[in-house]
Order: C-alpha cells, then structure tokens, then sequence
C-alpha cells in the first residue's frame, strides 16, 4: 500500500509542504457522527498515488497552483472554491492527477508541518478505474509517519446525513462536472469543518477535522492553496492535469477561490498575497488569477 505515501508527498512537492495526527476527541453535540476505522496507519499508507514501489525517488510529482503567502495577523482561517471535475482515461495505474485544496501551518517539509486537504483524484492504483473521486487528507507530522487519506484511519470525521462520502466517484456528465468545497475553522468549536456542493451557494456540511488533532493547524493556518498536480514514474512520460488542455476557456479551472472567515463566509484574497507555482512549465501551466479565478493545467507527457 505503498501508493499511500506520495499524494501526500505530492502535496509536499506541490505546497512543498504538509502533516496529521491521531487523537481521541470529542463527537459534536449537534452532529451524529457516522463510523470510520480508527486504525492508525504507517507513512507507508499515506500515499494513494503510489503503491507499486517503496522508493518515492522514483516517482516524479509536478503542479500548477496558486498559493496565499502573505500571512495576516492572525492568519488564515479557510479557504473555497469551485472546481472543474474530469474523468480521465489516460492515467495510468502507477499514476495519478487530482485538484486540490490545501490549508496548512508550519515548517514546509519539516516534521511540525500540518496539513489538510479536499479536492479530486484520478488514481487507478488505489480506485481500480479512471474515474474522477472525491477525496480528503491530513497529517500533522510533514508526511513521515501520521496521516491518511479519506476513512483510511484517525482523523476526518464524517457526519451522517452528508452529499458525499470519501472515496465517492463523481460522474460528471459528458465528461465534466463541478463541485464547490468549503474548508474553515468554525468560531463556535474550533475545529476545521468541511463543505460540499454541486452549487456554491448551497453547501452542506461533509464532516470535520478535530483542532486537537493538530498543532500549528490548531488557531490558524498560514497558507491556503489551490491547483492541481500529478505524480507518475520517472520513467513514464507525466499524465494530463485538469483536463489536459493548456489554460484557457476550454481547459480546467477554479473558480470563486475565495478565503473564508470563521462564519463560514468567503472573502476575495488580496492579489498582492497570491503567488502561482508551477514547477515544470513545459507541461503544466496556471493561467492569470482575474474575477477570483485562474485556468490550470496541461497536457503532460514530461519524463524525468
């Protein structure tokens, strides 16, 4: 299950950064919570990208995405957006693309590096198709021991009467679909809860990531990020990103990114705060950020 080690990595590549931890915790008074697998898992189960070898340096990981850098007093305490969905026949099993939404506080790539994520994934490896599936990960240790994705073990809680569950496939229909996710720190408990919706102005609550299972998560975050990336085999050439268009009005995006106060209630970022990444532009781009949206993605096709 080695697969389970370098999305997540993927994702320490991509922000450069991320973390998890178990804990016990509280159930909500105002929420049933519905069952999940409180079996801790080893790094080695992190990862859903990559499952075939126990050597990441093997694998190559790339992204496309927008990032807010300059912290407020305070920090940060959520983030949205809209995203494009695609099914994508093309990926391979020891490959994998996904759309993701980052919040995060640390060290980036230092063992108190925390992280939550939601978004999208295309992984045959973990899924067995080439369907595009709803997603949610955390870790509190930068990746290296503590951490998983979906019900995989401690840490998000869902809650029952949700729209979704993870690991859920998502049929878009004629190959693209939209979903808006919301991730904030809720002022009346303080842990970090996650919406769903096929309409931005109608989420519902999908479940939460208790604050005592963090540390530099546990008042704020100091980066939210959104974008897409890839992983595959040094020696394979990269699988498409979005929808494997170059930016543009034809190709993938994300749309009402927003940040979001702890009301639940979404904010413009300033445009000074945003920075774009995108570390092999050869295959891979991120349009310009304009009406709180961007275009991303690429074609692939890169060998290491």
């Amino acid at each position: 299950m080695l697969q389970d080690m370098c999305l997540a990595l993927l994702i320490l590549v991509l922000l450069t950064n991320h973390e998890a931890t178990s804990s016990v915790f509280q159930v909500h008074s105002n929420m049933r919570v519905s069952s999940l697998n409180m079996t801790a898992l080893s790094f080695m189960d992190i990862d859903p990208i990559i499952r075939e070898s126990d050597d990441e340096s093997k694998f190559i990981q790339y992204y496309a995405e927008y990032r807010v850098d300059a912290q407020p007093a305070g920090g940060y305490t959520g983030g949205m957006a809209t995203l494009d969905v695609y099914n994508i026949s093309s990926v391979k099993r020891r490959e994998g693309t996904a759309a993701v939404i980052w919040v995060s506080a640390g060290n980036t790539g230092q063992s108190d590096f925390n992280d939550i994520q939601a978004g999208w994934m295309v992984d045959p490896g973990r899924y067995g198709d080439n369907k595009a599936h709803f997603f949610v990960y955390c870790t509190t240790d930068g990746y290296r021991s503590v951490g998983c994705f979906n019900l995989d073990c401690t840490g998000f809680v869902p809650v029952n009467g949700a729209p979704i569950t993870p690991e859920d496939t998502l049929e878009p229909a004629h190959g693209q679909a939209k979903i808006s996710l919301k991730i904030f720190k809720n002022k009346e408990d303080g842990d970090w809860w996650l919406h769903f919706g096929y309409d931005v102005n109608n989420l519902s609550p999908v479940g939460f990531w208790p604050k005592n299972l963090f540390t530099n998560l546990e008042d704020h975050a100091e980066f939210i990020t959104w974008g897409g990336t890839t992983k595959c085999p040094r020696e394979n050439a990269s699988p498409p990103m979005g929808n494997g268009q170059w930016p543009g009005k034809n190709s993938a995006s994300f749309q009402n990114v927003q940040l979001v106060d702890t009301n639940g209630q979404g904010y413009a970022p300033p445009v000074w705060t945003l920075n774009v990444y995108a570390n092999n532009k050869k295959c891979y781009q991120a349009s310009t950020f304009l009406d709180d949206m961007f275009y991303y993605g690429g074609p692939g096709g890169c060998v290491n």
